[in-house]
């Protein structure tokens, strides 16, 4: 199978390339793509060095996927000409999540939405992804009628740029300001872009990503906040349920999931934390605790690599998915 890695020098393009060789995904041909100022730049995979084309020039290798991580606006230009040429596109990007006729996709909660005939398919947000993986069991079970959430991620989520500035200023060296104010020893309540609402977009995507995969009448709010992490986003998330719990049956369910990691054990001061989470694919869930202020109320500690789970790895799932089904032609191994 020929794949196209649209962003490939990238931070989340260069955690995409080591999924793939991890997971033995099986690609015959690798097309790194980048743009004007990226090209020819060499990216490794599988031992081998492979230069950086322009997106056109992917187009004419005919790949049958492509995985994009290359921003909004290269997504919206070029995904589209990317398909009409027989590609299936997995889109990390935030284009394509809320148009209805795209499906937003977390493997283990709806790939059964995905049909052969879609060829652009969205990444959900990497802090919707995490809080969705912990609550989607159970939300089965117990459903959820409220979410208060608030996230403490880290400058990774921002890129390469970003990850720079904090090293800078730990290290009292100028450089770039990415964020409108230092990051060393802050935090700062403002993801992405402030809207008319007072939320910023990162929060609204909380709010709408959940409505479109989990359930359209579960209400949501956020507070999203860029902390002095290098990687692993943290979420501090308040759930009320319409029927009543047990703790212990709430504990059961998270630890049945294959895509979950409970570490809840305060007595032994084990809980989630991003130092765990890193390199990692699961959702790490700990301080499991009853909210005693509301009832059938629940508070959750949520920890994941925001690079892996929460976009690169879900992309080949969901391109692992696509060939099972055999949307795709190409076979995993064993």
């Amino acid at each position: 199978m020929k794949v196209a890695v649209v962003g490939a020098t990238g931070m989340v393009g260069q955690v995409m390339l080591g999924i793939l060789e991890q997971r033995r995904f099986p690609v015959t041909e690798l097309i790194p793509v980048a743009s004007e100022r990226s090209l020819g730049k060499k990216v490794t995979f599988k031992g081998a060095a492979y230069p950086c084309v322009l997106p056109q020039t992917a187009i004419d290798r005919a790949p049958q996927l492509a995985l994009f991580s290359a921003g909004g606006s290269t997504s919206l230009e070029w995904a589209p000409r990317f398909a009409a040429a027989g590609a299936t596109v997995i889109d990390n990007s935030s284009a394509w999540r809320m148009e209805p006729d795209i499906p937003l996709v977390i493997p283990e909660i709806n790939a059964g939405v995905l049909r052969m005939a879609d060829k652009i398919i969205a990444n959900p947000n990497c802090s919707t992804m995490q809080m969705l993986i912990a609550l989607a069991p159970l939300h089965k079970v117990y459903a959820i009628n409220r979410i208060i959430v608030s996230t403490y991620q880290s400058v990774s989520g921002t890129g390469v740029a970003a990850v720079q500035q904090l090293e800078n200023e730990e290290k009292n060296t100028p450089g770039e300001m990415v964020y409108p104010y230092p990051i060393h020893r802050n935090c700062l309540p403002h993801c992405d872009v402030f809207l008319d609402n007072g939320y910023t977009r990162e929060e609204m995507k909380l709010a709408n990503e959940t409505r479109k995969i989990l359930d359209p009448a579960i209400r949501v709010t956020a507070t999203a906040v860029r902390v002095p992490v290098v990687g692993g986003h943290s979420e501090a998330v308040n759930v009320e349920f319409n029927n009543p719990y047990e703790l212990s049956d709430v504990r059961r369910l998270l630890s049945e999931s294959d895509a979950i990691k409970v570490v809840d054990n305060t007595d032994v001061n084990q809980y989630p934390m991003p130092v765990y989470a890193a390199g990692k694919d699961e959702v790490f869930v700990g301080r499991i605790r009853r909210d005693e202020t509301r009832a059938n109320a629940l508070n959750l500690w949520v920890v994941s690599d925001n690079l892996r789970k929460g976009a690169a790895t879900n992309a080949v799932q969901i391109a692992e998915y696509l060939i099972k089904e055999n949307f795709l032609k190409g076979t995993i191994p064993a």
